[in-house]
């Protein structure tokens, strides 16, 4: 049996066409859920978890900074995909002769001039690609689905436009997440470091612990701070920087992050996606 690789969402979905794309020999396996997702790598119903972060639109997907830390998993690789929003309905329509695109409240926005200019109403649903299946599985006409051209191919519809989404720049970042770290250097491209820290309750602590990557010259590519616990004053940071742990600047970046931090946790070691290498 072939290793698997466990997504959010409905065959289909673009964390589907993620999976394809980072892992194309792994079976991949659709789950309700964030929790759902990394339940069933831990415990051993899949080999990977693919996880999506950020998208250029919409900012970090909420909760994850929250769930990446206490997952008991580890970064080994991201992936990025492009959102290509196209509309499907069953076989034998024209555009036409739809009234109505469903899709994720987050999707719709982005088709609103398409879908202004056809006079067709957008209708919200949980999942794009479930939408889709949805129509398949109803023979519904008159209705059409907004999601990936992989959904339109898995339930047997027609696609009747392509590339409707208002910005051509809609990007999405994910990660590849397994069991156990892969701190081998991989790739001839450039390596990335993502870890989470809490500062020490000191004047400065936060410019002090950043210090030690800009005297040593390295790169960080993200800096996000959440609220943890429910407390306006427990604040947590997720970063990501440029280089792996055995370099001898990261060590010592690391080092001073980590005399005026109260926490730091790695989440993981990993060549970055090629086709979005950072400048």
């Amino acid at each position: 049996m072939s290793a698997r690789i466990a997504f959010q969402g409905e065959l289909g979905a673009y964390s589907h066409e993620a999976c394809l794309k980072a892992r194309p020999n792994h079976t991949p396996v659709p789950c309700a859920t964030f929790e759902d997702v990394i339940a069933t790598v831990r415990n051993g119903d899949a080999e990977l978890a693919m996880l999506p972060v950020e998208n250029t639109t919409y900012g970090r997907v909420a909760d994850m900074h929250r769930l990446l830390p206490d997952s008991g998993l580890h970064i080994v690789d991201e992936a990025f995909v492009r959102v290509r929003i196209c509309m499907m309905a069953m076989p034998g329509q024209t555009l036409s002769q739809i009234k109505v695109a469903r899709g994720h409240l987050v999707i719709l926005p982005q088709c609103r001039s398409f879908l202004a200019n056809n006079a067709i109403t957008a209708e919200p649903h949980a999942d794009n690609a479930g939408a889709a299946a949805d129509i398949a599985k109803e023979g519904e006409m008159g209705a059409a689905a907004l999601a990936s051209e992989l959904a339109a191919e898995t339930y047997g519809l027609k696609v009747l436009a392509r590339d409707i989404e208002d910005q051509d720049t809609n990007t999405t970042r994910f990660l590849v997440m397994s069991p156990t770290p892969d701190l081998t250097h991989r790739g001839s491209d450039q390596m990335l470091t993502s870890f989470v820290f809490r500062v020490r309750n000191i004047p400065a602590a936060l410019y002090k612990a950043m210090g030690g990557f800009a005297t040593n010259g390295v790169n960080m590519t993200k800096l996000e701070s959440y609220m943890v616990g429910g407390q306006f004053t427990a604040t947590q940071f997720y970063a990501d920087i440029e280089g792996h742990p055995e370099d001898p600047a990261v060590q010592r970046a690391m080092e001073e992050l980590s005399y005026f931090s109260s926490m730091v946790k790695v989440l993981g070691t990993y060549p970055a996606d090629p086709d979005h290498i950072r400048h």
